[in-house]
């Protein structure tokens, strides 16, 4: 079987932690999204940067292969559309990322009150994402998938 891997953070801390701006907003991000931690806008942060620094690199001369990749990897999330090119990608933003999050489109349903509400029918189990229970508010769901997602009609209350 082997030796279980080192677990290794998944986000790099902000190198000035007490900026009044940076606080302010990772505040209001929290309240839109319905994030319970700042370690979750840290995580999403972190992602865009590896993306946007794979997006540079392959602009600046990598192989058709890694470009190709990139590009399907980005518009299967649906982060780009379909017709754009290398130079959308360092166009995106963290809101555009928070936006494919299983929370976020949960939260837009009908019969769903707030993203906190969105975020605990996720992770209580209410939520299919194509006939499969997702437990993860964090999931991307990919660009095919979501319209395949669909909500426990019990769990919902239904003010009448």
């Amino acid at each position: 079987m082997g030796d279980p891997k080192k677990q290794r953070k998944k986000y790099e801390k902000p190198l000035i932690p007490w900026d009044e701006r940076r606080i302010e907003n990772d505040k209001d991000i929290m309240k839109n999204y319905g994030l319970k931690r700042k370690e979750e806008i840290l995580k999403m942060e972190s992602f865009l940067r590896k993306l946007r620094r794979r997006a540079r690199d392959a602009a600046a001369g990598s192989t058709e292969k890694e470009r190709k990749e990139l590009l399907r990897k980005c518009r299967n999330i649906g982060l780009i559309g379909e017709e754009d090119d290398i130079g959308q990608i360092l166009r995106i933003e963290l809101r555009d990322v928070l936006e494919r999050r299983l929370q976020t489109l949960v939260a837009k349903m009908d019969g769903v009150r707030s993203p906190g509400h969105a975020r605990q029918l996720v992770t209580h189990g209410h939520v299919k994402v194509d006939e499969k229970v997702m437990k993860s508010p964090s999931f991307f769901v990919p660009k095919d998938l979501e319209d395949k997602i669909s909500v426990d009609e019990k769990a919902l209350v239904i003010d009448e």
